[in-house]
């Protein structure tokens, strides 16, 4: 249990820098469709943190009360 928490805040830095360039990515190559323009890197950086941040919470709660129910 000691070495999985330990490298769990450099795999979450990871995969937030992988998931920013899955998005931009994914809305460079649906942007016609979806009706948006393309954006940067950064623009995925502060998108993709403020999707953390927005739905970690919530998955917490979740993971929560399922592990609480008797």
């Amino acid at each position: 249990m000691g070495c999985r928490s330990y490298f769990a805040i450099p795999a979450a830095g990871a995969f937030y820098f992988f998931s920013a360039w899955i998005l931009m990515m994914f809305a460079d190559m649906v942007h016609e469709d979806v009706g948006i323009k393309p954006f940067g890197y950064t623009t995925s950086l502060i998108v993709t943190i403020g999707l953390w941040l927005v739905v970690a919470p919530v998955i917490a709660t979740i993971a929560h009360s399922v592990g609480t129910e008797s």
